[in-house]
């Protein structure tokens, strides 16, 4: 048996395979899929190690099929060394043997994962017309976000800002090339102005406050996803208390979302209980909701899965030999006597 290897080009390349809106959407389906068992995982929350400048962290989840883990950093600083804020690889193996199936990048695909989940939350928590989204913060996951939040809820019209004006700027050409409508924004008051969403992507390892009560409209749904560990928020806490608050397991967000701000006791709904119709979702077109989204193993899981059946189907990456193929399974040191037999000279 041989570990299939996806790298960053071979990720790519399955999204230019398949399209981009599609490989988002099937990833939200999966997740979806698996959220609605959600029993049927174990779980818990990520295990990290916080510097001054940043967080690593690993994030296993598993059921009795599957398992899989993630390495994942944020670094906000890493931009200024030529280095990407987030950084990730993943693993998917099989329950049975522990065999691993699959070894693949995790970068590219966590924004692709986030974009599904923050669309899959808004499809059930946004009001059913909303078209247009501000997104504040433009780095590195904000074309996703806006090309998720199209396939899955047919927004077309983006309202941008970010203390980088560069940043707006090439987010802007990338959105417009896919022909869709842009403002940029003087402020985050002007850009959240008259949206029907509000997308926070903001990277800082900081207690921020990036949007106030008086910015948010009556029926507004916020994806808040920038505030992702302990010390980093975006939303004033009155922004949480006057709404509805969703969010993915949560003793993790308790931790590291903005709900870290409020009581122990603050009433929030996990998003399972929502897809699979135990909880209400939104209820009135005048209800503000909250997706206080930091990232969940699960979500991971399942954009594993779905990497591994495309990369079968579509026979794209490498074949990996990170674990001995042995004619005998005893016997580990025979690999050892093979790596030291003489190798043929080389003609002349």
């Amino acid at each position: 048996m041989h570990t299939r290897y996806l790298s960053v080009q071979h990720v790519a390349r399955l999204a230019h395979r398949v399209g981009l809106e599609n490989l988002i959407t099937r990833i939200a389906r999966q997740i979806e899929h698996d959220f609605t068992h959600w029993h049927c995982f174990e779980k818990s929350a990520r295990l990290a190690s916080h510097s001054t400048l940043g967080v690593i962290e690993l994030m296993p989840v598993s059921n009795a099929e599957r398992y899989a883990f993630k390495y994942v950093n944020g670094h906000p600083g890493n931009p200024s060394r030529g280095l990407s804020t987030v950084m990730a690889l993943g693993v998917l193996a099989d329950v049975h043997t522990g065999f691993p199936l699959l070894v693949s990048e995790l970068t590219l695909t966590t924004a692709l994962r986030t974009a599904a989940t923050s669309a899959l939350a808004a499809r059930h928590l946004a009001r059913r017309n909303a078209r247009c989204m501000a997104i504040i913060g433009n780095g590195a996951q904000s074309e996703f976000q806006a090309v998720g939040f199209h396939a899955l809820l047919g927004i077309d019209q983006f309202h941008l800002f970010d203390i980088d004006p560069a940043a707006s700027l090439r987010l802007a050409q990338h959105l417009k090339e896919c022909g869709f409508k842009v403002m940029l924004g003087a402020s985050v008051s002007h850009a959240v102005s008259g949206v029907d969403v509000i997308t926070t992507l903001t990277a800082d390892k900081t207690r921020a406050t990036i949007l106030t009560v008086e910015q948010v409209g009556c029926g507004v749904h916020i994806n808040a996803v920038g505030g992702d560990c302990p010390g980093k928020t975006e939303l004033h806490p009155d922004v949480l208390r006057k709404a509805r608050v969703f969010v993915e397991y949560e003793p993790q967000t308790r931790l590291e979302g903005d709900i870290q701000q409020l009581p122990a006791d603050f009433p929030v709904t996990e998003l399972w209980t929502v897809l699979t119709g135990t909880a209400p979702g939104r209820q009135t077109d005048a209800d503000i909701t909250v997706f206080d989204s930091v990232g969940f193993a699960l979500e991971d899981f399942s954009a594993l899965t779905v990497l591994h059946h495309l990369a079968l189907e579509h026979h794209i990456g490498e074949s990996l030999d990170i674990v001995p193929n042995l004619s005998d399974p005893k016997n580990l040191y025979g690999v050892l006597h093979g790596a030291m037999a003489p190798q043929p000279e080389a003609a002349v």
